[in-house]
């Protein structure tokens, strides 16, 4: 699942890929808006704000919804750089590396969460959440060649449409516009279901949820990487 990449991916690695990271995408980030008031994934809505807050003169808020954006930018440039690395030493097990590093990083912001009180309301916990999101998200990008992206649902939509349309028009790639539009309508609802999972367990418990997803990223990631050591 997090070896093999691009065209020697078939549809159901790319399913069961998109739909563990976007649910735990969705959950991270339903859960951010529930602790802060700010999404950590939505990167139309962070700039969208960052303008209107511009306009009106609103520097303070508009410099949070600027470093959004920065940091999710930061992630993915980070998941590239650490990719591109480990790509030109034959690190087959590169991207798995990069989800490892994901779950590092939020058992650090759980921990955090869990012991220092005065953390859940700072804008501090989204901005590492947006950089985690960017992490996965380019990770996910490169290993499918952009046909997994685990917190992009605009796009998502719009392939959707699009695959319906060419379902309609009984077009010649009917076959493989309903092989995409089962990958994006799984990402999407489980972009959905791990949001509305996300929001229940913050409210429940805590930080912990952070420290629960890491250990569902390790427990994908980790296996991987055995098995491209041994293979």
């Amino acid at each position: 699942m997090l070896i093999r990449e691009g065209d020697q991916r078939d549809l159901a690695v790319d399913i069961r890929l998109a739909t563990l990271l976007a649910g735990i995408a969705g959950a991270l980030n339903a859960a951010g808006f529930q602790a802060v008031g700010l999404f950590s994934a939505n990167m139309t809505g962070n700039l969208s704000a960052f303008s209107d807050h511009l306009s009106l003169g609103e520097l303070g808020a508009a410099a949070l919804f600027g470093a959004l954006l920065v940091v999710f930018i930061a992630g993915a440039c980070t998941s590239g750089l650490l990719i591109e690395a480990g790509r030109k030493r034959q690190i087959r097990a590169i991207y798995a590396f990069s989800i490892v590093l994901e779950g590092l990083l939020l058992l650090l912001l759980g921990g955090v969460d869990i012991f220092i009180p005065a953390f859940d309301s700072s804008a501090l916990l989204v901005l590492g959440l947006s950089f985690v999101m960017g992490l996965q998200n380019a990770a996910t990008t490169r290993i499918s060649n952009a046909r997994v992206r685990t917190t992009h649902v605009s796009g998502m939509a719009t392939d959707i449409g699009l695959g319906l349309a060419a379902l309609f028009d009984r077009a010649p790639q009917r076959e493989s516009a309903l092989a995409r539009l089962r990958l994006y309508t799984s990402t999407i609802i489980a972009f959905l279901i791990g949001g509305i999972v996300g929001v229940a367990l913050y409210l429940t418990i805590g930080g912990y949820l952070l420290v629960f997803a890491a250990a569902i990223l390790f427990a994908i990631a980790l296996p991987e990487v055995k098995r491209a050591g041994t293979s």
